[in-house]
């Protein structure tokens, strides 16, 4: 079936609310400062939420790098019979970009123009997500374990979301007063980017424990992926709830791990792609149907938000 007009729908939805927040003007940092005076505790170093915030833009980067080429693939398997099927290929590549202008930027206050970018990476996600969940329901057989494994997957809009909502959250970390710490909506910055980093890992988790079931954990090494970050995510996420002033060695060692994991993962899927009828050789057709190659480093990106939330909430404590 194909859905236009509901495309165009979306992707002016998309740019309306992109234009929208390039007109909005950014609070003042008096208005800023008044909003944040019933925090207790003082910023030690006024340059440390700059530097977590660019932390974040490479989180983001990393996330958008690996959105940009899974659904390159992907929508090009697909023949791109859909229009708005450019859309995430356009609003990574910019997410991409902004978190390499983040991520360079020095100064202490967001930018109107990464923010309206990050802002667009996050709606195209969330579209995104909601077409691939149309394409599913369409299908014979609704949704059956045949057409979650081979129809339009869920995860590649989803990350796409995590993108931009870590690189929006960056935007508010960076601007932060000086002599303030950071906050988001009245919360502990740390706190509440730790929180996103823990469900973001454990829907990162859900997609590829699905598609590794697809695959019949036919090699061993396809359980890592739905083993150590889940761990993660519950060691992150209970520092998201616990005492901020901890070292928390245990929780920067599993994140370590993961970023790890979501590069060697890459490795094993292009080993994969080489284990099929032709190889390399035949290129063209293995890594259409082979295992997806550029998807695992999604992984990695969530893992650097993470080591990023905890210097928030080591350099910041609010307990």
């Amino acid at each position: 079936m194909r859905l236009e007009p509901a495309a165009g729908l979306g992707l002016g939805a998309i740019l309306g609310l992109t234009a929208l927040a390039l007109t909005l003007r950014p609070a003042t940092r008096a208005r800023a400062a008044s909003s944040r005076l019933a925090v207790r505790a003082p910023t030690l170093d006024p340059r440390a939420a700059v530097h977590a915030a660019r932390r974040m833009n490479r989180a983001a980067g990393v996330i958008a790098a690996s959105v940009l080429a899974d659904s390159a693939i992907e929508h090009y398997r697909g023949s791109f019979h859909n229009k708005a099927m450019v859309t995430p290929l356009v609003t990574a590549t910019l997410s991409l970009a902004a978190s390499v202008h983040g991520n360079a930027d020095k100064d202490a206050a967001a930018h109107r123009l990464r923010d309206a970018v990050y802002a667009a990476a996050a709606l195209t996600g969330l579209a995104g997500t909601g077409f691939h969940l149309f394409n599913i329901s369409q299908k014979p057989g609704g949704f059956s374990w045949q057409n979650l494994f081979y129809s339009a997957p869920l995860g590649a809009p989803a990350a796409l979301i995590l993108s931009g909502l870590m690189g929006f959250l960056a935007e508010r970390v960076r601007d932060t007063v000086p002599g303030q710490p950071p906050t988001i909506g009245g919360l502990s910055a740390g706190r509440v980017v730790a929180a996103v980093t823990s469900l973001g890992l454990l829907g990162t988790v859900g997609e590829a424990g699905l598609l590794h079931f697809r695959g019949a954990y036919h090699d061993p090494f396809m359980y890592l992926p739905v083993t150590i970050p889940p761990l993660t995510a519950a060691s992150i996420g209970h520092a998201a709830l616990g005492r901020s002033h901890r070292r928390r060695s245990l929780t920067r060692f599993w994140l370590r791990f993961t970023a790890l994991l979501g590069f060697a993962g890459t490795g094993f899927h292009i080993v994969g792609v080489a284990r099929n009828m032709g190889g390399w050789r035949n290129w063209r057709q293995n890594v259409l149907n082979g295992p997806p190659i550029p998807a695992p480093p999604s992984f990695t990106g969530l893992a650097l938000a993470g080591l990023a939330a905890l210097g928030l909430m080591q350099d910041h404590p609010d307990d």
